[in-house]
């Protein structure tokens, strides 16, 4: 991987591919989610840019906790490192939110927006999946950072989820636990903390792509993302839905294949 050194901020990032750029936004505990996706031919037309981001694997660490706006200005900082503003912009989970942040702050710079399951958790079955996710909390504060870091991924993907990661993204789990700082200490109290109306959905009019794991209301025992992607497609003013078979909330690691051809054809479309 490569290094940019951004007004002092230091981001670790790979590219693959030429043409129009799609940058994706990695979600909680593992930053390499993206990599069974830059394999796929389907994106190969593309310059697919993958980047960890501060307090993940090789990025530099914060010195203290980073808000929302914070993660999005690195991704802007990125981009425009690279020239790769506008680009389409590609969000998982709590990257999703980072990805809806960038557009409101930088609409210039974000050609289209593809959110997969956005973390937007102010939904009816939002709240016991709060409570069910905040169990990982004491066990990190207890210093068992791999238990912690399990839970919270059991609470969110379903308790199969290793399977998959372990196959496509060996030693993920390794590296989750040693970045579970980033996350508890700051990401998580970060996303309870940030604010998003339907007046502010309502200013975002780029294409949107709304993902949904087709397995993940099963996976989890909520509706909590079925509810996501519901409001997504109330509230954005140009969204479209894709329903990717086969994968619950770890889509792009679940079924690469399928994820990637729905998302080419969407970019191909804007």
């Amino acid at each position: 991987m490569e290094q940019a050194n951004i007004d002092g901020i230091s981001l670790e990032y790979e590219t693959r591919g030429s043409g129009d750029p799609v940058v994706f936004i990695h979600g909680a505990h593992m930053g390499d989610t993206y990599r069974p996706l830059m394999a796929e031919p389907a994106l190969k037309d593309y310059r697919f840019i993958g980047y960890h981001r501060r307090g993940y694997a090789g990025s530099g660490r914060p010195d203290g906790p980073l808000s929302v706006s914070e993660h999005a200005a690195d991704c802007l900082a990125l981009l425009r490192n690279l020239d790769a503003a506008p680009g389409h912009v590609v969000g998982h989970s709590s990257g999703a939110v980072i990805g809806i942040q960038l557009a409101l702050d930088a609409p210039d710079a974000v050609r289209s927006l593809t959110l997969l399951e956005p973390a937007l958790l102010d939904v009816p079955s939002g709240g016991a999946l709060i409570e069910a996710l905040g169990a990982s909390v004491p066990m990190y504060e207890s210093g068992d950072r791999a238990g912690a870091v399990d839970s919270f991924l059991r609470e969110v993907c379903g308790k199969d989820y290793r399977r998959s990661v372990e196959t496509r993204l060996p030693g993920a789990m390794e590296q989750a636990a040693a970045d579970a700082d980033a996350f508890f200490t700051g990401e998580f109290p970060a996303i309870a903390e940030w604010l998003f109306a339907k007046e502010d959905a309502a200013r975002i009019t780029q294409p949107v792509l709304s993902v949904l794991g087709a397995n993940t209301d099963a996976a989890i025992g909520l509706p909590t993302y079925s509810e996501i992607h519901e409001r997504v497609l109330e509230w954005f003013p140009n969204a479209k839905p894709f329903v990717l078979p086969g994968a619950a909330h770890l889509l792009q690691v679940e079924n690469p294949h399928d994820m990637a051809e729905g998302l080419a054809t969407f970019l191909a479309n804007n």
